[in-house]
């Protein structure tokens, strides 16, 4: 087989900064499972690749290649798997037809494409978290306002999360005032970086106030807060579940320990909060309650896969309760972090449709009564 002429097209469109793509399709033994092959140009570190994704029934793999290595793959591929392929260029396109006795032939059309892609090799996300000075205050960044290596994970889920809590406000039932409370703040790295968000980027008329137990993180905050001029975001010591304040607009508790998630959840509730957000930590209240219990499923004979259950039924409950107060909810996953494993995040968009009561008391009854569960603690928080 001669790809002669294949090899130098490719190659003079590249050189010639005409080239589009290119696609392998028609293949010889379609239960294998690989439909096509894409190829594209693509540039990484200032060096030119050719970036195959290889398209099979389930999933797509990508594989980046030089352009001598990818032609060759390419010759392969069409000796061994495909029979046809198109080389898309911006001054004519070529066909490549394998017969089934192996003999090449070309034949050249029209161009399909007026212009290219560009050959980047991603696209840059746009980072939501500006490189403000309570970053610096916070130690993400340097005194020449540059991320520091350890704290790129940090600086990475920030803008993560600010991506999230951008699209769930758009979608949200909320008052041109926003109020909204964060329970659990901690060292404030997400609290500030969504009033700065919010207050500094968007000009929203927002209040954010952080409830945290440890006096000294609220101090340092508070002091954070003061050296930025974020006058419209305060922290407070105090437990969640003493907080008081009816006027909640989103609430927040990322990583509140144990039954604190609940108390955060039932001061949302109670409030009618437009939003509620949390990442829920440990699970102690179901794993007390069926301490000792004989589970009828095998899986539950194994410690790890246990715990991992009753994490998804106290989260599953807690989004039941949720609904039976007109919440819309959704359970996915926030982002991996280098220091918890426990990324999901819970969240309860204030509706105002009601829900079919009986229905959700039939799930939440029978989901209690197949694990041997009484009452889940958020349940005695909002009455029910």
């Amino acid at each position: 087989m001669d790809f002669k002429t294949f090899s130098e097209v490719i190659q003079t469109s590249i050189s010639a900064d005409d080239f589009v793509k290119i696609t392998l399709s028609k293949p010889l033994r379609k239960n294998e499972g690989l439909r096509n092959i894409y190829v594209r140009l693509i540039l990484v570190k200032d060096v030119l690749k050719l970036s195959f994704t290889y398209h099979y029934k389930t999933n797509d793999q990508v594989k980046n290649y030089s352009v001598t290595e990818g032609i060759e793959v390419l010759q392969e591929q069409l000796m061994s798997t495909f029979r046809t392929a198109v080389v898309f260029t911006l001054r004519e396109d070529l066909q490549v037809f394998i017969s089934k006795k192996k003999v090449i032939s070309y034949k050249n059309i029209a161009p399909s494409f007026a212009s290219k892609p560009p050959v980047t090799h991603d696209k840059p996300k746009e980072k939501r978290a500006e490189l403000g000075q309570y970053l610096h205050y916070l130690g993400v960044t340097d005194k020449e306002n540059n991320v520091i290596p350890k704290m790129a994970d940090k600086f990475r889920q920030i803008n993560k999360y600010l991506e999230i809590m951008e699209n769930l406000i758009a979608n949200a039932r909320l008052p041109k005032k926003i109020q909204i409370v964060d329970m659990g703040s901690g060292k404030g790295y997400l609290t500030f970086a969504l009033y700065d968000y919010l207050v500094v980027q968007r000009k929203m008329e927002v209040t954010v106030t952080g409830i945290e137990l440890r006096h000294e993180l609220v101090d340092y905050c508070n002091n954070v807060a003061e050296k930025c001029n974020f006058e419209n975001l305060q922290f407070e010591c105090q437990p969640i579940e003493a907080y008081e304040n009816k006027k909640i607009d989103i609430l927040i508790a990322l990583h509140a320990c144990d039954t604190a998630t609940d108390d955060a959840i039932s001061k949302g509730i109670i409030a009618k909060a437009g939003l509620i957000i949390c990442a829920p930590c440990c699970h102690k209240d179901i794993r007390q309650q069926l301490k000792g219990q004989e589970q009828e499923s095998p899986i539950l004979k194994y410690g790890i896969f246990k715990e991992r259950q009753f994490e998804m039924v106290t989260d599953t409950l807690r989004a039941l309760i949720l609904e039976k107060k007109n919440y819309q909810t959704k359970i996915f996953e926030f982002v991996s972090n280098e220091h918890t494993r426990k990324n999901v995040l819970l969240v309860g968009t204030k509706s105002s449709k009601e829900n079919d009561l009986k229905q959700l008391d039939a799930k939440i009854q029978s989901l209690k009564n197949t694990f041997g569960i009484k009452k889940h603690y958020l349940e005695g928080k909002v009455n029910f």
